[in-house]
């Protein structure tokens, strides 16, 4: 299907990416190696071994140890989320061996879940970093190598999954970047993609309005009930979320009310019907627009989005950031003239026309689709240039 565009402009026409085919689910845009912790302990022996493999990446890890059930659950799912990427070729775990979960465990378990390779080692039971960093080397060399071998393919749009984010926004944000990112969204929904949006914090205030977009009832209540939940999870720690949001970024940048920001936040989602609400860290099973749970803190919501199976994250600022992800693309844009032009080494695209009112909302939107292409096909976001790695696990669960 076609995306249906307002003003009488024609029709966009969904595009094929080149992808890597995946045994299950789908295709990556990015063929990494990835240098798994399991624990805090591990996290700078996989930095020293991603730095000696080309292709390699690695995330820091700063938890796995002395957790309560629920905590270590959380992190298994978004590692395991991780080496399930279908960014990720194959995985190199690497832990101490007095952790919560042990490294044999997490690759008995990723190894339940895909086909890839997987190997791992415990410092305590190599005899200690050097041996262990040596044996873990050759282990990311030789993948390295083997996926160096596999081709690249074209795939439908249709398989496509893109996270969608916020951060540091300012009254730009809601007036023009995230409109432009909701027509970017509705056009990839149109064409068969899929497209994920979070952060359920930010939508207090403006739940009325995302619910409206509900597919059915459950969805439609579910979304009410995450929004109400949360509140009540936060009196019951003794917080008001009105207290702290608007951040004091985002009040200097012009917002002024809870509300207000989550209007503006909600927009970056598009206007399509919501077909699933999913948990932290969770893969959509169903195509078109999705919402997920999870906290504000924008890096969290990205690192849960990437653990959920996403290729590629939009990030709309307003204030600006350099965040970026080991394993997924994050393209961030820009309707703050000002902050693209200070921050130009960070900023990927700039929107600020649409505020200039040289063009239009929905016209950004539809050029987007262009550097969406980009990247599935292989153009590197600034971030991903930077090799940044900005990893950090929620652990609050408020799903029901």
């Amino acid at each position: 299907m076609c995306a249906k565009q307002s003003g009488g402009a024609p029709d966009l026409k969904p595009f094929q990416f080149w992808g890597y085919r995946r045994a299950e689910g789908r295709p990556g845009i990015r063929n990494h190696v990835l240098i798994l912790p399991t624990c805090a302990c591990g996290s700078e022996s996989c930095r020293i071994v991603a730095s000696q493999v080309r292709g390699a990446v690695n995330i820091i890890f700063n938890t796995g140890c002395s957790d309560v059930a629920a905590n270590t659950a959380m992190s298994q799912k978004v590692l395991t989320g991780f080496a399930c990427s279908p960014n990720v070729y194959g995985v190199v775990i690497i832990g101490l061996g007095c952790e919560t979960v042990p490294h044999n465990k997490l690759r008995e378990k990723i190894q339940s879940m895909t086909t890839k390779p997987v190997v791992s080692f415990g410092i305590q039971d190599e005899g200690g970093t050097l041996k262990t960093i040596e044996k873990a080397v050759r282990a990311a060399r030789d993948m390295a190598a083997e996926a160096a071998m596999q081709q690249k393919e074209l795939f439908d749009i249709s398989e496509f999954l893109m996270g969608i984010e916020c951060g540091g926004s300012d009254a730009t944000s809601g007036i023009a970047s995230n409109p432009a990112v909701g027509e970017l969204s509705d056009i990839l929904v149109d064409m068969g993609a899929t497209t994920m949006m979070s952060e359920s914090i930010e939508w207090i205030g403006g739940e009325h309005v995302l619910a409206k977009r509900a597919a059915n009832k459950e969805i439609h209540d579910q979304i009410i009930e995450i929004c109400r939940a949360y509140e009540e999870h936060l009196t019951a720690a003794g917080q008001d979320c009105r207290a702290g949001q608007p951040t004091p970024g985002n009040k200097t940048g012009g917002l002024s009310t809870l509300d207000e920001k989550s209007l503006g936040c909600i927009r970056k989602g598009g206007t399509r019907p919501v077909v699933e609400v999913l948990e932290q860290g969770v893969r959509p099973s169903k195509h078109g627009a999705v919402v997920m749970d999870t906290a504000g803190y924008d890096i969290s919501s990205v690192t849960s989005m990437a653990a959920a199976g996403c290729q590629a994250i939009i990030f709309t600022t307003g204030r600006g950031t350099p965040t970026g992800n080991a394993i997924v693309p994050v393209l961030k844009v820009t309707a703050n003239g000002r902050t693209y032009q200070k921050m130009e080494d960070n900023m990927d695209i700039d929107l600020s026309p649409i505020v200039r009112g040289e063009k239009t909302y929905q016209e950004m939107g539809r050029e987007m689709v262009d550097a969406i292409r980009d990247i599935c096909n292989g153009k590197m976001t600034k971030a991903e240039a930077f090799g940044f790695s900005d990893i950090a696990v929620d652990h609050v669960c408020r799903f029901v």
